[in-house]
């Protein structure tokens, strides 16, 4: 949810597709219960859980305590500076003190059941994907993640699903047919994933 104001389009959609999207925007411990309850699989959190650039561990306990660890994704959206890639919060503007390594991810992970990573500096460009950082996130997380960033072909897809062993999935927005692009069908893309789908 980008900005305020649209919480009943974020109803409808949850209800229309119960358990099956996550939910993001504004979350925090006292309205996380809420959207879970309207339909939410999971709730994405990033801004809540830093104070002054610095994560707090004491919010992320809280939150993860209040929703169970297992329903509650952390949006590590980063941005490159310098050798690394460091979280940004607060649309995008400032940057943490939390940088995208193992030990980091290892650390976080015991709160979260997944990562959800905007690699921001290529995010709406429709330009390609951020290899290298599709690569770390394969080397350093321990938990299921998501990269978006970039994507604009049916290539991006396959690259990422290489680069990350299959332990990365790749979100594709505005190059997507049914969002106005044309570097992608949404057809093309659902029967990759069923091609490329591992056996439960």
């Amino acid at each position: 949810m980008l900005g305020p104001g649209n919480d009943s389009e974020a109803k409808a959609a949850l209800q229309a597709y119960p358990g099956g999207l996550q939910i993001g925007g504004g979350i925090h411990p006292e309205n996380a219960s809420f959207w879970l309850d309207a339909g939410a699989s999971h709730v994405i959190v990033t801004s809540w859980i830093f104070d002054n650039g610095r994560l707090d561990w004491n919010r992320l306990a809280k939150l993860s305590e209040e929703v169970g660890k297992e329903r509650l994704v952390l949006d590590l959206s980063c941005r490159r500076r310098r050798e690394e890639y460091v979280v940004v919060k607060d649309r995008w503007q400032n940057f943490t003190e939390i940088a995208i390594n193992k030990v980091n991810l290892k650390q976080l992970s015991a709160y979260c059941a997944e990562f959800l990573v905007h690699a921001v500096d290529v995010e709406g460009l429709c330009r390609g994907i951020d290899s290298e950082l599709v690569s770390t996130l394969a080397e350093s997380s321990p938990l299921p993640s998501t990269y978006a960033g970039g994507a604009r072909s049916l290539s991006d897809l396959e690259e990422v699903t290489r680069l990350g062993g299959g332990r990365i999935d790749l979100t594709i927005g505005s190059a997507l047919d049914i969002f106005g692009g044309t570097g992608l069908r949404y057809e093309d893309a659902v029967n990759f994933n069923r091609r490329n789908a591992i056996p439960s």
